[in-house]
């Protein structure tokens, strides 16, 4: 059978070089312009060029958003940039007005298109009009679909991919056609700058009681009235594939290399294990255990088994549960001493139990040892700042892009 593919989120150059370290197939990214995550990273020019040739040389693929819902303003500069980035060799856009899509076609005639989940995809016959009439290759399915709809939709339409989020924040609105944002802050969340107005606490005000605050609440469970809580999928990798999709996909752009190293080690294992035994696949707790050392949300499945309930909103808090710091990234080891060059990445101190996990491995538990400033090769009992770069001792041999965490005290 054809194999899932695990589509990983990046924001920026490291966190697409991370995404591939750690098992994905294929990451999605966004140019300086057009992007809908905005406020990430993104990548110039010549990060497309050195990310093209860091994913291909390892049989990977990378698939740029261009998901803005244009305005006229728009056109003429969109029209520019594709003509700079027509011959790199992308190997797909993510794309829902279908004017760009024309826009594309044009400029770079052997275009891959696949149809962003910004265009709301939820049946069988717009589908059909994507592919046959738009020469779409691949549909993102919106994030409203049920696996039996999906399955439906495979059923009519055996040849097209499927794409489906299996994990990360969910929009409150219809596929993210969200006007909250421009409403309430004047950024547009379709033209890439969503100020996530449906994160915050609300209150009601009544006209003639200026300043008098009243809270909403929903059977006294609290005031967050829109917040979601996050999609994982991780538990349901038979499902997933059962129902014809064939591309599994990761949110967070905006989200940190710790967050991408770990939600894609997790998913990587959970997926090979299945491919290895299809039939006798079991869930492993461990995986989950893994996925909840990265920040993040209470968990949902969504609409993959129906329309959701009350259940799937968090009305306590839109804060992100955090058990666990990222305190380092390993640029280098020396078999010969044992010492691994590491960047900081958060504050570390002499004795400190941290643990080390890299792509080929779960993760060790260490105690922080041996620190020294790898500029002067002095001893030292912390490391406080920022992107400092020192040596440390490592009970077990490293890779570069292995990552430090360290649990959060309570």
């Amino acid at each position: 059978m054809k194999k899932l593919e695990l589509l990983a989120p990046a924001g920026d150059l490291e966190k697409l070089k991370t995404a591939i370290q750690y098992g994905a197939d294929a990451v999605y990214f966004g140019g300086q312009m057009f992007s809908l995550r905005a406020g990430a990273g993104n990548l110039s020019i010549d990060e497309i060029k050195e990310a093209l040739e860091f994913a291909h040389s390892r049989g990977r693929r990378c698939y740029m958003t261009i998901n803005i819902y244009a305005h006229n303003e728009d056109i003429e500069p969109l029209y520019g940039y594709l003509n700079e980035i027509k011959d790199l060799g992308i190997d797909a856009f993510l794309i829902s007005d279908p004017g760009i899509i024309a826009m594309v076609q044009e400029v770079i005639p052997d275009a891959e298109i696949h149809l962003s989940t910004q265009a709301n995809m939820t049946n069988w016959r717009t589908g059909k009009f994507w592919t046959e009439k738009m020469g779409v290759k691949r549909l993102v399915l919106a994030r409203e679909l049920s696996f039996d709809e999906i399955a439906g939709i495979h059923e009519k339409l055996p040849d097209v991919d499927l794409e489906a989020f299996v994990h990360g924040a969910m929009c409150i609105s219809y596929s993210g056609r969200c006007l909250l944002s421009n409403y309430m802050t004047g950024r547009d969340a379709n033209r890439g700058a969503c100020a996530h107005p449906c994160r915050y606490k609300y209150a009601l005000v009544e006209e003639k009681r200026p300043g008098q605050y009243m809270p909403i609440e929903e059977d006294d469970r609290g005031s967050y009235i829109m917040n979601s809580k996050d999609l994982c999928m991780i538990r349901h990798i038979p499902e997933i594939v059962n129902a014809g999709i064939c591309s599994a996909k990761i949110e967070g752009r905006m989200k940190s290399i710790f967050y991408v190293a770990t939600v894609v080690h997790a998913y990587r294992q959970a997926i090979d294990a299945y491919y290895e035994d299809p039939e006798h696949w079991e869930f492993k707790e461990e995986w989950l255990d893994e996925l909840k050392k990265a920040s993040h949300r209470l968990f949902t499945t969504g609409f993959y088994y129906g329309n959701p309930s009350g259940n799937e909103q968090n009305y306590e808090s839109s804060k992100y549960i955090k058990e666990y710091s990222f305190v380092g990234k390993v640029l280098d080891y020396d078999e010969s001493t044992g010492d691994a060059l590491v960047e900081q990445r958060n504050k570390m101190v002499e004795g400190d139990l941290i643990e080390v996990f890299g792509p080929e491995i779960s993760f060790f538990k260490q105690t922080v040892t041996g620190m020294r400033d790898a500029e002067t090769g002095a001893a030292i009992d912390a490391a406080p700042h920022p992107q400092q770069k020192l040596l440390m001792k490592m009970a077990q041999p490293v890779k570069p892009g292995y990552l430090l965490r360290m649990k959060i005290e309570d």
